[in-house]
């Protein structure tokens, strides 16, 4: 090791000074064997900052063996980069360091490897396969985050446009993920470095500031400091009294969100104390309100109700000395390793305890439900849009029926709240109950809400519920639900065009067997017969050439272009396959047409629809269609009423809708073109034209009612 005495080697000797702290031998060998090889690998090459290539492994290895991470972890961060930078190939690494080395090299080296469309793409892209390598082994994500961090250390050497870019990645995802991680002396740093990089001026003018205001605080700390410890020693609980710095970052963030000045901020004190077990953090936490009075809704037990991210404690604010605010953690010593180490500390402090182990499974549950999204989403920007979401939780703490703590981000819902104990609750729910009372599935929870979903077996979930789930899980299991179902339909849709087009064509005793279809499928690029009647019933193949094609394999056509007999029935229950236009609003009675709209499947029209009559479509996707005469589903229609200005009058309205059978979708009012009148404009529901005939004669009995007309377009 004598070559490592040279100064530029000098990160090399720290390095492998703290390992023989806490590493056997023949781990270090091994290390030392990484490291040789990885300078090698490297040798001529160089970083931005000018400092040879191997200066940016070791650092990285350095975060790392701080955390006390294996042999296995450490080894691959020495040689993270040799595959992509030095053409090393995975087997030869293998071969040499083992296979598990090998895994985690490739894993890291994989992320940049794929061209994309866009660079929105090609980020979301990098995340997923990160998240993804991180599920299966989470000492991906710790090295890719020692790697983010150095890196983000020597950030001032790139060109400015650059480095906005890379802060600000690092800000919006690699932060909160060492934050979810529990990682908070990382996540702190990251959110520094990252401020500075995106928003200098800013960095630099608060920096200026702190420096000027720390010499006027310093009294104040010492003399908050002493009187703590004074009140605790008396009190006879052991503890560590620290005064707490505010980062750049949390400062300017606080400035920004609660609108308050620099010098608003700066006077509330930090302070951090430490003791030795659960029971004595309640004794100091009575004694400190002893000595200065909380401040009311300013109290918060983290020991009780854990983050998700496994960190402990007891806050409170308080005021101090001539009516400073104070804000004060108590935690213990384990709580406080937590709080700096996050799911590191599994390494750094080996240790039984039930708190590490929730910690562990509180990350691991997480992990799963990202392989859950993302086998949902299939889209990467769909997956880093569900995880951003995740990343970024204010928290709220909500109770199962059966008395079980469950953390959601804030602003979640009682849909959010079934997604989260389970995808069929989620899939299933009708209704919810909060704090035993019937509630919306919209509303919003409260920590402290005990939440009871009901649920029905013949329940789907409502597109409707995409615009106010907020948790990732909860929107990929709706969106993943809401395709399967538009696929299913879009089949047996396209199944009934491409049987109606065959109809029109089909020579006698012609039979179409499971081998014209293989012969279609392989032509055609599909991968299943399901897939082409699926394109069909979304107009993105014609039934008609399908159709033509299945039997130009079967024999020669006798009747080609003979105009296709018969129509397609519509029930109305088709689902999102079959949808009704908004510009006519058609209802059974009305005469149809069918237009087959590329991607959306059949959009049903009335003939004399002038949305219709402007579309120049080719006569194939223009279909005759019939309603059901089973058919019995409420449709929308809209209607327009001029009543007269008189008291009572939309009272008497409603209830004649109501009294023909009739629902109110939607209503609006505006005045008329004199005072003395009033345009209602309605959205009802009827079953078909007869009903709603019905309707209007009913309604044009009122006295008031001037004039009534049903609205197309």
């Amino acid at each position: 090791m004598t070559e490592w005495l040279t100064a530029e080697m000098s990160d090399a000797e720290i390095l492998f000074k703290e390992l023989s702290g806490y590493m056997k031998s023949e781990d270090i060998a091994q290390l030392e064997t990484a490291y040789q090889f990885s300078e090698t690998a490297h040798q001529g090459q160089f970083r931005k900052t000018g400092d040879p290539y191997i200066s940016h492994p070791i650092a990285v290895a350095n975060i790392l063996a701080q955390w006390h991470l294996d042999p296995q972890a450490l080894t691959a961060a020495l040689l993270h980069d040799v595959m992509e930078d030095a053409h090393v190939s995975k087997d030869e690494i293998s071969k040499k360091f083992g296979k598990p080395v090998a895994e985690l090299v490739d894993g890291l080296s994989k992320l940049d490897k794929i061209e994309f469309q866009s660079q929105e793409q090609a980020q979301a892209e990098n995340f997923r396969k990160m998240l993804l390598a991180m599920a299966r082994d989470v000492r991906v994500i710790l090295i890719k985050l020692a790697d983010r961090l150095h890196n983000m250390r020597t950030l001032n050497v790139m060109q400015a446009e650059k480095r906005r870019r890379i802060a600000r990645e690092t800000m919006e995802i690699y932060a909160p993920i060492a934050n979810r991680l529990g990682l908070n002396t990382i996540y702190q740093e990251l959110q520094e470095l990252a401020f500075r990089n995106l928003y200098p001026v800013r960095y630099q003018v608060l920096s200026k500031a702190i420096k000027a205001a720390r010499g006027n605080r310093r009294e104040v700390v010492g003399k908050i400091l002493d009187s703590i410890k004074q009140r605790l020693q008396e009190a006879g609980i052991e503890a560590q009294v620290t005064g707490r710095e505010k980062h750049l970052y949390s400062i300017y963030k606080k400035m920004l969100e609660k609108s308050l000045s620099f010098s608003e901020v700066l006077d509330v004190y930090g302070f951090r104390i430490t003791v030795k077990d659960v029971a004595a953090c309640y004794l100091a936490l009575g004694e400190l309100h002893g000595l200065y009075k909380p401040i009311p809704g300013m109290f918060k037990d983290y020991i009780a109700i854990p983050k998700a991210n496994g960190y402990q404690s007891l806050h409170t604010t308080l005021f101090g000395p001539f009516g400073t605010p104070i804000e004060v953690q108590i935690r213990t010593l384990d709580m406080h390793r937590i709080a700096e180490a996050g799911v590191a500390s599994h390494w750094l402090y080996k240790s039984s305890e039930a708190s590490l182990n929730e910690l562990q499974q509180s990350t691991h549950q997480w992990l799963q439900n990202l392989l859950e999204i993302q086998s949902e989403s299939g889209d990467s920007v769909e997956f880093l849009e569900h995880l951003k979401v995740d990343l970024f939780p204010d928290e709220v703490y909500v109770f199962t029926p059966k008395g079980k703590i469950m953390s959601l981000p804030r602003g979640a819902t009682a849909v959010d709240f079934a997604y989260s104990v389970h995808t069929d609750i989620g899939n299933r729910c009708v209704a919810v109950k909060i704090n035993h009372e019937l509630m919306a599935l919209r509303t919003e929870l409260r920590s402290g809400d005990r939440v009871e979903i009901i649920t029905a077996s013949h329940a789907k979930p409502n597109p409707s519920w995409l615009s106010f789930v907020v948790t990732g899980k909860a929107r990929s299991h709706i969106r993943h639900f809401l395709k399967t179902m538009h696929y299913e339909e879009s089949v047996r849709l396209g199944e009934r065009l491409l049987n109606q087009a065959l109809t029109g064509l089909k020579p006698d005793k012609v039979k179409i067997d499971d081998s014209h279809w293989n012969k279609l499928l392989r032509d055609g690029g599909a991968r299943s017969r399901q897939e082409i009647l699926a394109d069909i019933g979304l107009g993105k193949r014609l039934a008609v050439v399908v159709a033509r094609r299945l039997l130009s394999l079967s024999g020669p056509l006798t009747r080609e272009g003979k105009k296709i007999p018969g129509t397609v029935t519509i029930r109305g229950t088709e689902g999102m396959a079959v949808q009704f236009a908004k510009c006519c609003r058609p209802i059974p009675g009305d005469p149809i047409i069918g237009y087959i709209k590329k991607g959306q499947g059949m959009v049903i029209h009335t003939h004399d629809c002038s949305v219709i009559a402007k579309i120049h479509a080719p006569p194939e996707k223009i279909l005759d269609v019939e309603w059901s005469p089973e058919t019995s589903k409420p449709f929308d229609v809209s209607i327009e009423l001029t009543v007269a200005n008189q008291r009572g009058v939309l009272a008497k309205v409603a209830a004649e809708i109501a009294e023909a059978g009739s629902n109110i979708d939607n209503v609006s009012m505006e005045e008329g073109e004199s005072s003395a009148y009033t345009s209602i404009h309605f959205t009802l529901q009827v079953t078909n034209r007869m009903h709603l005939a019905q309707l209007i004669r009913s309604l044009r009995r009122i006295p008031e009612v001037v004039r009534i007309a049903r609205v197309k377009g």
